[in-house]
C-alpha cells in the first residue's frame, strides 16, 4: 500500500518534532545563549533581584530607567540567573504557562520582561562606555534566551479545542465503514447477487450513495460533513489566544518575529491531528478500500475544519498576534494538507476497476476540499499546495480512466458468467447495471475526467453507459442463444433482462441517466420488450392453442371434439406446469406476459367450446378456470430449473 507508506513517512516526519508532552519540538535551540549567560555569571556577585516590574507583571514601560550602567548590570544579572535556571533543564519546569494557558511561573516571565526592557533601554553602548562590550554581549544572549523561552511557550500552549469532535473521531476510528461510499461489485458480489437476487445490489431508491450491503456513516461523523454544524462548534480556546498575544508582543519587542514565524510549522493542532491519527492506525490495520474511505472522510472534515478554524480565530479579541495569525493558520494547515496529499499520491498507481468508486470518492473529496483549503494560503505556500493538489488530481484522473476502461472490458468479456436461474435476470446484467447506477452518482466528476480521455474511452459518462449497455445486450443475445435456444425460454430470458436494464437505467442517478440516454433509447427498448413478450407467448403457447384447431384427418371428417379437448387439456397442463416455475422479477413484465398468454389461449378456448356445445362432461375446465390458472404463471417457485 504505497499510500499507507507515504502517509506513515509524512506522519513520522511530523512526529519527529514532537516533544515528550505532545507539543512539537522547536527547531531553535531552547537554551540559546545559555552558555554565555553561565560564563558571564561566574565572576559576578549576585545581589537581590531588582526587577523592573512587580513579579509576574509585564515590565514594558513600567520600570524606572537605570541611573548607571552598574545598576543595569545588576538587573541583567538577576534576569540572567532566572533564565539560567530554565536553561539548565528546559523540559523540567512547568513553563510560564501550562497547556491550558494558566500562568504558572511569574518569576520567569518577569525575567523575560526585564531583559527585553533592558534591551530597549540600551544601557551598554559600545562606543560610549569602555569595557561595556561584555555586558552588551550578555544582554544580546539573554534576549536570545528569552525569545527561545517564548518559542517554547508558544509550542506548549493549547490554542485549539478538539473536545467537540471527540465523539465523532472516536466513532470514525471504530466504525466498520466510516464513509458513505458505494461498494463496487466484486466477484463475490456477483455470485451472491446471482443466488439471492438482491445481494450486492445498489439501493437507488433514496438517491444516496449507499449500498444495501454497506453500513452507513456514524451520525456524529455525518454531521461534520455538513457545513452548518461547524458554526456551533467552539474550536478555539480564548485563553490560549490571549497567551499568543502576550508571546507575540514579547517576540516583537525582542526583534525575533522570524523565529516565531518559523515555529508555526511545528505548532500543535488537536482539531486536525485527532483525525490524522485515525489514518495512521488505519494504514496498518485495514484494507485498501477501508483506508481510502477513511482518507476521503478525513479530508472532507479537515477541509471544513480549517475554514471554521480561520473564521473563529479571526473572531477573537484583537491583540499583538493578529499580524501573525494568517501565517500561523497557513503553516499548520500546510503541514496537515501535505500529509494528506502524500497519502493520496500513493494510491494514484491503483488501476484495478474494482476500486473505481473508492478512487472517485478520493478525487471528489480532494477537489471539493481544495478551494476552501487554498483560501487559507497566500504566496509561495498557496502555489505549492495548489500545484501539489492539481498534480495528484491529474494522477487520480488518469487512474480513473484506466479503471473505467477496465469496467467496459469486463462487460465486453462477460459471456462466461453463470447461467440465470429459470430465465431470470442474468448476473452479468446485474453487475453491469450496478456499475451504471454507481457511476451515475459521480456524473459530474466523470464527465470532467472523461472529457480529456484521448479516445481511449468515450468522452462522457453518457457515452460510457451507452457503450457499456450495448456490450451487455450483445452478450445477453449470445447467452440466450446458447442457454435457451430459439423458443419461448429465449424470449422470456431476453424480456426479463431488457426490462431490468430499462428499470435500472430509469432509476440511476435519480433519473438523470434516463435523460442522458434519451427518450429514443428507452423507446427502442420498450419496443424490443413488447416483441419479446409477444414472441414468448407465440413460441410457448401457440402450440397449445393449435391443438384446438386440429384439421380433419380421415375422409374429410375431423377428429372428434372430445378427443381434441382431451389433447388440449394435456398440452395446457404440461405447458402451464413448466412455465409456472419460470422467474419474472418485474411485476409489470409479469402482468404483460400473463395478459399476452391469456389473450392468446382464453379466446381460442371459448371459441372452441361455443363451436362444440354438446361436449358435456368432457369439459373439465371453464374459460374462467383457464384464465385463473394462467394468472399463476411466472412465480419462480422452482428456481432450480434451468432455461
Amino acid at each position: 500500500m504505497d499510500g499507507a507508506k507515504n502517509f506513515n513517512s509524512a506522519w513520522s516526519r511530523y512526529q519527529m518534532r514532537t516533544g515528550p508532552r505532545g507539543a512539537p519540538k522547536s527547531r531553535y535551540p531552547s537554551n540559546s545563549g545559555a552558555s554565555s549567560i553561565a560564563s558571564s555569571l561566574a565572576p559576578l556577585e549576585l545581589r537581590p533581584p531588582t526587577m523592573g516590574a512587580a513579579v509576574g507583571k509585564p515590565a514594558f514601560g513600567l520600570a524606572v530607567a537605570p541611573r548607571t550602567a552598574a545598576h543595569a548590570e545588576e538587573r541583567l544579572a538577576a534576569a540572567e540567573h532566572a533564565l539560567l535556571q530554565w536553561a539548565r533543564s528546559p523540559g523540567a519546569d512547568a513553563g510560564v504557562w501550562d497547556a491550558d494557558a494558566s500562568r504558572t511561573n511569574r518569576a520567569l516571565l518577569a525575567a523575560v520582561d526585564d531583559v527585553l526592557l533592558l534591551a530597549e533601554e540600551d544601557p551598554f553602548p559600545l562606543l560610549l562606555l569602555p569595557g561595556a562590550a561584555s555586558p552588551r554581549r550578555r544582554l544580546d544572549d539573554a534576549v536570545a534566551a528569552a525569545a527561545s523561552r517564548m518559542v517554547e511557550e508558544f509550542l506548549r500552549v493549547r490554542v485549539w479545542d478538539a473536545s467537540p469532535l471527540r465523539a465523532a473521531a472516536d466513532r470514525l476510528a471504530l466504525a466498520s465503514s466510516g464513509a458513505s461510499l458505494l461498494v463496487f461489485p466484486s466477484a463475490g458480489d456477483r455470485t451472491s447477487a446471482a443466488s439471492s437476487g438482491t445481494g450486492g445490489e445498489v439501493d437507488a431508491s433514496d438517491g444516496g450513495s449507499r449500498s444495501r450491503a454497506s453500513s452507513g456513516v456514524p451520525d456524529e461523523v455525518a454531521a461534520l460533513l455538513e457545513s452548518e454544524v461547524w458554526d456551533d462548534l467552539d474550536l478555539v480556546r480564548p485563553a490560549g489566544v490571549s497567551v499568543l498575544h502576550e508571546i507575540a508582543l514579547r517576540m516583537v519587542r525582542a526583534g525575533c518575529t522570524k523565529e516565531l514565524s518559523r515555529a508555526f510549522a511545528n505548532a500543535p493542532c488537536d482539531v486536525l491531528d485527532r483525525f490524522l491519527s485515525i489514518l495512521r492506525v488505519e494504514c496498518s490495520q485495514r484494507t485498501t478500500e477501508s483506508v481510502i474511505k477513511r482518507w476521503t472522510t478525513v479530508t472532507r472534515i479537515i477541509g471544513k475544519a480549517t475554514v471554521a478554524m480561520r473564521r473563529q480565530l479571526h473572531a477573537q479579541p484583537p491583540g499583538a498576534f493578529d499580524g501573525f495569525r494568517d501565517a500561523y493558520l497557513q503553516a499548520i494547515a500546510e503541514n496537515r494538507v501535505l500529509i494528506l496529499l502524500d497519502f493520496a499520491d500513493g494510491f494514484t498507481t491503483v488501476t484495478s476497476h474494482e476500486k473505481l468508486v473508492y478512487m472517485l470518492g478520493m478525487y471528489e473529496a480532494l477537489s471539493d476540499a481544495a478551494p476552501g483549503l487554498l483560501l487559507l494560503f497566500t504566496g509561495a505556500r498557496k502555489e505549492l499546495v495548489s500545484e501539489r493538489t492539481q498534480g495528484i488530481l491529474a494522477k487520480l484522473a488518469g487512474a480513473i480512466k484506466v479503471m473505467v476502461a477496465g469496467v467496459m472490458a469486463r462487460i465486453q468479456g462477460g459471456g462466461e458468467c453463470p447461467r440465470a436461474p429459470s430465465g431470470g435476470v442474468h448476473p452479468l446484467a446485474r453487475y453491469a447495471m450496478a456499475c451504471v447506477e454507481m457511476l451515475a452518482r459521480h456524473r459530474a466528476v466523470l464527465d470532467l475526467i472523461l472529457s480529456d480521455s484521448g479516445g481511449a474511452t468515450p468522452g462522457s459518462l453518457a457515452g460510457v453507459v451507452t457503450e457499456l449497455i450495448a456490450c451487455l445486450e450483445r452478450n445477453l443475445q449470445v447467452i440466450a442463444s446458447a442457454d435457451a435456444g430459439a423458443g419461448g425460454p429465449r424470449h422470456l430470458f431476453l424480456a426479463n433482462n431488457v426490462a431490468f436494464v430499462l428499470s435500472r437505467a430509469a432509476d440511476a442517478g435519480g433519473g438523470d441517466m434516463a435523460s442522458l440516454l434519451g427518450d429514443a433509447w428507452a423507446a427502442r427498448r420498450r419496443g424490443r420488450l413488447a416483441r419479446h413478450v409477444a414472441s414468448y407467448a407465440e413460441a410457448s403457447w401457440g402450440p397449445v392453442v393449435a391443438v384446438l384447431e386440429t384439421p380433419p384427418v380421415r375422409g374429410g371428417r375431423g377428429a372428434r371434439p372430445a378427443k381434441i379437448l382431451e389433447e388440449f387439456d394435456a398440452a395446457f397442463a404440461r405447458t402451464r406446469d413448466s412455465e409456472a416455475c419460470r422467474e419474472v422479477p418485474d411485476p409489470a413484465v409479469r402482468v404483460a406476459l400473463r395478459n399476452a398468454v391469456s389473450e392468446m389461449v382464453v379466446p381460442a378456448y371459448c371459441a372452441f367450446l361455443q363451436k362444440h356445445p354438446r361436449l358435456g362432461t368432457s369439459v373439465r375446465c371453464t374459460a374462467d378456470d383457464v384464465a385463473e390458472s394462467l394468472s399463476e404463471l411466472f412465480e419462480g417457485s422452482d428456481s432450480g430449473k434451468s432455461l
